[in-house]
């Protein structure tokens, strides 16, 4: 947590909610806040279910950089971890339900080379982890933004395998404001970039994985989902269609415009079918987040000045539902910001290439 003011009771009670024999439950609470209100309530909602017979622990440590990985570095240390062969990690925002822990454990008893059981975001991060996986790969990092991807990918070069339960949900929260997403995704663009700069001799000189899973992991994970991805998006119908317009010489393919896209865009609505509505207004948002990810893989690729940047997600909880918190009009840092200058200069530029054409 960090500044959670307005989802740490929400976060705190539906961990201290898991059934789990309470002789063999841990609930950690890893809070990075900065405001000494925040850090009271906190530590008060912690004193409150430890009176209920949960065995819970409030840990702090300095925030240097704000990275997730160093609370959870932090929290391996305590000596009571030792005690524990699972870890079930969530993000502040996150509220597994109850029989979280009933449904997902028992992948890794009865699989044992399972290093992780992932459950599906409503939006966000629900693993279960094997204690030992976690340490054999050297725990946790913090040398890029995307810590829980720098161990994922560590972990996979073990040879741990990992599983994905699809009807396992936890509930999440997402951005509340167009900047905050752009912050989130800025740093999902970036942080995979730079691990992948940073990996990729570590992951070919590897000797315990096959080859294939190698190139699996170079290739699919991080090369084409999280590098060529954003450049071919952003480049492609955003800088290099508009401008051919201009030059009647130049001729691209219907294939390469229209119909590769459509069957990419077709699979990944039938993947969320209760979303296919939506499927053009999520075609027209991918590509204006094209711009922001490309500029995030960018400085990632080339350890830019904002590679190291970590703006905590805001979250609203349940606020804007019960009304109980006021909104605060927070000051914007000039026209610029307010009207999205980036965003209206790529339009701006779209649109005259439109205009070309209709005369």
């Amino acid at each position: 947590m960090y500044n959670e003011r307005e989802v740490y009771q929400l976060s705190i009670a539906a961990a201290c909610r898991l059934i789990w024999p309470l002789d063999r439950l841990i609930v950690q609470v890893l809070d990075d806040s900065t405001d000494p209100t925040i850090m009271e309530m906190v530590s008060i909602e912690c004193v409150k279910w430890a009176s209920t017979g949960i065995n819970i622990k409030c840990e702090r440590r300095d925030n240097r950089n704000g990275y997730k990985a160093g609370a959870l570095k932090q929290g391996m240390k305590h000596s009571y971890v030792k005690q524990c062969n699972y870890i079930a990690i969530f993000d502040a925002d996150f509220q597994p339900e109850p029989d979280y822990l009933q449904r997902a454990v028992p992948f890794l008893i009865h699989n044992p080379e399972l290093a992780l059981v992932q459950a599906r975001w409503r939006f966000g991060t629900a693993g279960v982890w094997r204690m030992a996986a976690l340490e054999e790969a050297g725990g946790w990092k913090d040398r890029t933004t995307v810590e829980d991807m720098d161990l994922a990918v560590r972990v996979g070069l073990h040879g741990w395998k990992f599983v994905f339960v699809n009807n396992i949900e936890v509930k999440s929260e997402l951005p509340s404001q167009f900047k905050v997403f752009r912050f989130q995704q800025h740093r999902w663009s970036c942080g995979p970039a730079n691990l992948f700069r940073k990996m990729t001799v570590e992951i070919i000189r590897n000797k315990r994985v096959t080859i294939w899973k190698k190139l699996y992991v170079i290739y699919s994970f991080f090369f084409v989902r999280k590098v060529i991805v954003h450049f071919f998006t952003f480049f492609f119908y955003c800088v290099i269609l508009p401008t051919s317009v201009f030059f009647s010489e130049v001729n691209i393919p219907t294939w390469s415009t229209m119909y590769v896209p459509f069957v990419i865009t077709l699979f990944n609505a039938i993947a969320t079918p209760r979303s296919f509505h939506l499927v053009i207004f999520w075609v027209l948002f991918e590509n204006v987040m094209a711009m922001h990810r490309t500029k995030g893989t960018f400085i990632g690729l080339l350890e830019g000045g904002r590679v190291n940047e970590w703006v905590v997600t805001e979250k609203l909880g349940d606020a804007l539902d019960t009304k109980l918190l006021p909104q605060v009009k927070k000051p914007h840092n000039g026209v610029f910001e307010r009207i999205n200058a980036k965003e209206m200069m790529a339009v701006a530029f779209i649109i005259s290439g439109i205009g070309f054409v209709g005369t």
